[in-house]
């Protein structure tokens, strides 16, 4: 499975450009010289749609998500390719929701996930609802989940999602630069507890509030080792998955068949 993250530099409020922008990155990213350098998979970062966030929100939310579905669908269908697409901020009734929608290479929409960690220092609980469910989909046969940003501090949300025997999960996230060595840190250590491949994109520019982004997308195997990273500016970054790795390294250390489930 060949993964490639999208590391937009996303203008805050101004969907359209986001929207262009986008669509050029597509195209590049699917530029690849023969079949084996186009990716299988697109991720994207947390609220690529509008930036990480513009207020009142509700000016800005994709009301029922419609327009989130036709550019992601139309994408995944002209080039064949899964997409699992971040986050946009999209209201459904009175809930306006951080939510991840994923495509297959149809166009199909196959999962969609709520982020249900909500950064309660930023006050993300008053703008947005909180998900209630989990989201395990499948890719070209492989078993994978979705994360949202703050949620990868939860180690037993991702710890549910391997349980599941997910081979990959994908991090979408909007994740300042002063934390930066947590995110390095915390993504090296669920690749490694975990024992599975991680994709996780984050944003190039700033939030609303002028707080700069980290950027440093990255691609990671089950032994945590970073397969690519990006910088700060925008890019596209790429990695191959080789899915039998992860039950070579199971066979030597089995975490899952040594858990001790009589204490914890």
């Amino acid at each position: 499975m060949r993964v490639s993250i999208l590391q937009m530099h996303v203008t805050i409020g101004d969907r359209n450009r986001n929207y262009s922008r986008l669509k050029r990155m597509m195209e590049e990213a699917m530029r690849g010289v023969g079949e084996n350098s186009r990716p299988d998979v697109i991720l994207l970062s947390e609220l690529w749609d509008v930036g990480f966030y513009p207020k009142p929100l509700d000016d800005y939310a994709d009301k029922g998500g419609s327009a989130t579905r036709e550019i992601l669908s139309t994408l995944a269908a002209k080039y064949s390719v899964n997409i699992v697409g971040g986050s946009c901020v999209i209201k459904t009734g009175h809930d306006i929701r951080n939510e991840c929608l994923v495509m297959n290479r149809k166009g199909e929409l196959i999962a969609n996930y709520d982020k249900t960690h909500l950064f309660s220092p930023a006050k993300e609980g008053k703008a947005f609802k909180r998900g209630d469910h989990l989201s395990i989909f499948t890719l070209d046969g492989a078993k994978c989940g979705v994360i949202i940003c703050y949620d990868l501090r939860f180690p037993e949300l991702i710890r549910k999602l391997a349980l599941s025997d997910i081979s990959v999960l994908f991090v979408p996230a909007a994740w300042p630069t002063e934390r930066l060595a947590h995110w390095r840190t915390l993504l090296e250590a669920r690749a490694i507890e975990n024992e599975i491949f991680i994709a996780a994109a984050n944003g190039s520019g700033t939030f609303a509030t002028g707080v700069p982004l980290a950027g440093h997308s990255m691609l990671l195997d089950p032994w945590g080792k970073i397969m690519d990273e990006s910088k700060l500016d925008e890019t596209i970054i790429s990695a191959d998955f080789d899915l039998a790795m992860r039950e070579a390294i199971k066979s030597k250390i089995d975490v899952f068949a040594d858990r001790r489930e009589d204490l914890y």
